[in-house]
């Protein structure tokens, strides 16, 4: 018989730009009250739960606009570009067959995934780290108190509070990842770009420059510095 305890619930969201707006409506149910209902029924979501979205950025016709509500609530937002000559050669092979695909193989389960979260929990994070991401968010909200006065009429909206937690968890984590039992300013520039790229809301005057939120986040990373 299969273990509950040992799976990791996910709910992957394949191009959540295509779902109409009572999906995304259950979908930000789920990622932030962890449950779902159905007809006036409630039912809680197994822990952990892990939500894993794509979004295609090539066609958008069909489309719908993301409410800025829901995509805070996604910690990251990794942009996946073509695989390198090595990575398609291998994916050809894996890939290019009839019938049977390749079988995977679990990496984990749940009752580690809460272990490794729980030490999470523990990484350190020193006074000056914790001050350098506030400095981050907020040269986001207030550019011209960061020595960046030209980014305040490209930015319509900085980052959320969501922001400030989700750069100190990530950076706790890639600290983890690293073997380190504490963070470091690397672990916050490293990490930053995927916390921040979705949280900044660009005016038109950035849109008509062709001035992406990317860019806005690395003119700040290389502004504001370590207290």
């Amino acid at each position: 018989m299969l273990r509950k305890d040992l799976y990791l619930p996910i709910l992957l969201a394949d191009e959540i730009n295509r779902s109409p707006a009572k999906v995304q409506s259950a979908l930000l149910e789920a990622m932030q009250e962890k449950q779902v209902t159905i007809s006036e029924t409630t039912f809680p979501l197994d822990k952990p739960f892990l939500v894993l979205a794509t979004q295609n950025p090539v066609e958008q016709e069909g489309t719908y606009t993301l409410p800025e509500a829901q995509v805070d609530r996604f910690m990251l937002k990794l942009k996946i570009g073509y695989p390198t000559e090595a990575e398609e050669l291998e994916i050809m092979r894996r890939m290019a067959k009839t019938g049977d695909k390749p079988q995977l193989r679990p990496v984990t389960n749940a009752i580690k995934t809460i272990e490794a979260r729980s030490v999470i929990n523990e990484i350190y994070v020193d006074e000056k780290v914790e001050k350098y991401i506030i400095d981050l968010i907020f040269a986001t909200r207030y550019p011209e108190k960061y020595n960046l006065p030209d980014l305040k009429e490209l930015i319509e909206f900085g980052a959320s509070p969501r922001a400030s937690i989700n750069l100190n968890l990530a950076s706790r984590a890639h600290a983890f990842m690293q073997h380190r039992a504490y963070v470091t300013p690397d672990d916050v520039r490293t990490i930053a770009m995927d916390i921040l790229r979705h949280r900044i809301i660009p005016t038109f005057e950035a849109e008509a420059e062709e001035i992406t939120p990317e860019d806005i986040v690395e003119k700040i990373l290389m502004t504001v510095q370590v207290p």
